[in-house]
């Protein structure tokens, strides 16, 4: 009876920071943005420091009409927000905050089970591009799907870098295997980690697959309300996801002072800054075109992970 109390009140903890986490980063955007940009609806909506902002936004999408298009295939254009959705709630659930077992569900192959599902949130996009009805929106999951051979190779390149090192797929286990001189070591595979999550997540600059200026707004063209409300969700749990998954594998996850009783602190912490460089580069740089983001990986990210392993295959062996 302990044991399933123990697991409810778990998956609770996670669907609560499920709904909140990726909150917080969606009212953080605003606010960074409106600082850097000089935007001034999100500074002053309700009040001090534009606080409403968020609430605002809430309201706005569930007041809006559900609209489904004439031409489109229902049933997937209506599944394609959940399926975008759902993958970053089960990542959730493998990720572990802090020592002592505090993760949602101990996974022996943990680093491959959140790979291996971040990869179906994909779907959703090209589910929604076809199904639309609309030329953009095809374009769009078009442009998806050209992505996948940019960013997949890398990302598990440099996974696989921080799994030699540990010597085990289990996340609490490569944190626990984590040393301070990992950083300089495996730097050069948490960029490419990095950078690869980045193209995943459809985010400047490799925001092509919703470019506005070029197809509106690509597979969610034609999306309304809390569908369309539900793809900004899955994109803001995408990039807690990220920014934690690249903590816990590459700075350590819940090290850091007095890191036996708070320990959980500085995942957040290190997860939380790293939110916000992912917030920072949207802001700073353009947009790159696909033939360019396919020229990245192929001749920088992937070249560069491979070192990455060389490199820990060569330090495994001596210090052996």
């Amino acid at each position: 009876m302990n044991g399933t109390l123990d697991v409810i009140l778990r998956l609770v903890a996670v669907l609560v920071v499920f709904l909140v986490l990726p909150l917080v980063v969606g009212q953080t955007e605003h606010k960074v943005m409106a600082h850097m940009q000089g935007r001034l609806g999100p500074m002053y909506a309700g009040g001090f420091h534009g606080w409403a902002q968020l609430v605002a936004d809430g309201v706005k999408f569930a007041q809006k009409e559900d609209v489904v298009p004439e031409g489109a295939d229902r049933r997937i254009f209506q599944l394609a927000p959940v399926v975008s959705l759902l993958p970053y709630l089960l990542v959730m659930i493998a990720i572990p905050v802090g020592p002592h077992g505090f993760v949602g569900q101990s996974i022996d192959a943990g680093l491959f089970f959140v790979l291996a599902v971040m990869g179906v949130g994909v779907l959703g996009s090209l589910m929604a591009g076809w199904a639309s009805a609309n030329k953009f929106s095809l374009l769009g999951g078009l442009r998806t799907a050209a992505q996948l051979m940019a960013y997949e190779l890398p990302m598990l390149l440099a996974g696989a870098s921080v799994a030699m090192a540990a010597g085990t797929l289990s996340l609490p286990g490569i944190v626990q295997a984590f040393h301070w001189w990992w950083i300089p070591w495996q730097i050069v595979g948490g960029v490419v980690f990095f950078t690869a999550g980045l193209a995943e997540l459809q985010r400047p600059p490799f925001d092509m697959p919703v470019a506005d200026s070029e197809i509106i707004f690509g597979a969610y063209t034609e999306y309304t309300g809390l569908r369309f409300a539900m793809f900004l969700l899955a994109e803001f749990a995408g990039i807690v996801v990220l920014c934690a998954l690249t903590s816990v594998l590459f700075l350590g996850g819940w090290h850091g002072p007095w890191s036996g009783s708070l320990g959980w602190l500085w995942t957040l912490v290190k997860t939380g800054l790293l939110a916000f460089v992912v917030i920072w580069l949207r802001v700073t740089y353009p947009r790159l075109r696909e033939d360019q983001l396919q020229k990245l990986a192929w001749t920088v990210l992937i070249p560069l992970a491979l070192a990455q392993i060389a490199l820990t295959g060569i330090v495994k062996v001596v210090t052996s």
